[in-house]
């Protein structure tokens, strides 16, 4: 991965900020997040497999970036995926691929563009922490899926340095609100020698 990138991807906390970044970075994404051996959605798309049966159910793929967390759900077997990111160039990589039913340009603090329950599932793939989506996200994410609607999504080991992390998941689950499926560490980016958490929430 390219220091430059990956160094102002972590540091970055403006929105605005962050967007102009995955832009800048999209044509050259897939090749350096690959060679520091990105495991992640492979992870987290074998996890909702062993979770949801029915792989015809829609998923919508939020932070989907050049689609790699798309590729990898339709490798475990999923058919109908939608997509979504704030950054347009991202998107136009991900349509390269041709995995998506739908794709979507978000707007920053916009409300999300599908009703409560339209998705069986959300994947949110290294999309909440640092230079990414804010840890409000999840609630947000939450809220949009229907009673035994899953929530996949990972975090990076900086984005569990705040507290706040762990604690919207127990907010949550504390309460009988959602119930916990999975939680496993494992390789994020082994050429950093970065791991992340992958998680399944399914909302009662």
């Amino acid at each position: 991965m390219t220091q430059h990138y990956f160094d102002k991807a972590y540091a970055a906390r403006d929105t605005k900020v962050i967007r102009s970044l995955y832009d800048e970075w999209a044509s050259s994404y897939d090749d350096d997040i690959t060679a520091q051996g990105y495991a992640t959605p492979e992870r987290a798309a074998v996890t909702l497999a062993e979770f949801l049966d029915d792989k015809e159910l829609p998923i919508f793929d939020i932070g989907c970036g050049t689609g790699l967390s798309g590729a990898a759900l339709k490798h475990v077997g999923f058919t109908t995926i939608d997509g979504g990111d704030v950054s347009a160039a991202m998107l136009v990589e991900a349509r390269k691929k041709g995995i998506y039913r739908n794709l979507l340009e978000l707007e920053v603090d916009a409300p999300l563009p599908f009703a409560p329950g339209a998705y069986d599932a959300i994947s949110a793939i290294g999309v909440i922490g640092p230079g990414a989506a804010p840890i409000s996200l999840f609630d947000t994410l939450m809220h949009r899926l229907g009673r035994g609607g899953k929530l996949l999504f990972s975090l990076n080991e900086k984005a569990l340095e705040d507290r706040g992390a762990l604690g919207m998941i127990h907010e949550w689950t504390d309460c009988g609100a959602a119930i916990l499926l999975h939680a496993e560490e494992g390789a994020h980016l082994p050429g950093i020698n970065m791991k992340s958490t992958i998680y399944l929430i399914e909302k009662n």
